[in-house]
């Protein structure tokens, strides 16, 4: 997905970032992942919902405009949990700079 083709948010013509949440099945870190990624929308104020995702992935994984907020360019293929959880920090740090894109 090209940042042209992302989707447009109503109250203006900017491009709305997506968020997404990528899980393996059975991801004992998947709830406290999908918590701080909604409470980081709301303190931003985005309204958008989250894309979830369940499937071989490094996990939890949060990506925000398809990007990991964690390990940016890093391969999104592995059936393993996580050791670089997502922090609040860096989930903050995403949604702010897609927030000025």
């Amino acid at each position: 997905m090209t940042p042209s083709s992302f989707p447009r948010s109503r109250a203006s013509n900017k491009p709305r970032a997506i968020q997404e949440l990528l899980t393996s099945p059975g991801c004992p870190n998947a709830a406290l992942a999908r918590r701080l990624l909604v409470d980081c929308l709301s303190e931003v104020g985005f309204a958008e919902r989250v894309v979830e995702r369940v499937g071989a992935y490094p996990s939890p994984t949060v990506l925000v405009d398809g990007v990991d907020v964690m390990t940016p360019g890093a391969p999104l293929i592995a059936n393993a949990c996580r050791l670089d959880l997502p922090t609040r920090e860096r989930v903050l740090a995403a949604l702010n700079d897609a927030r000025r894109r």
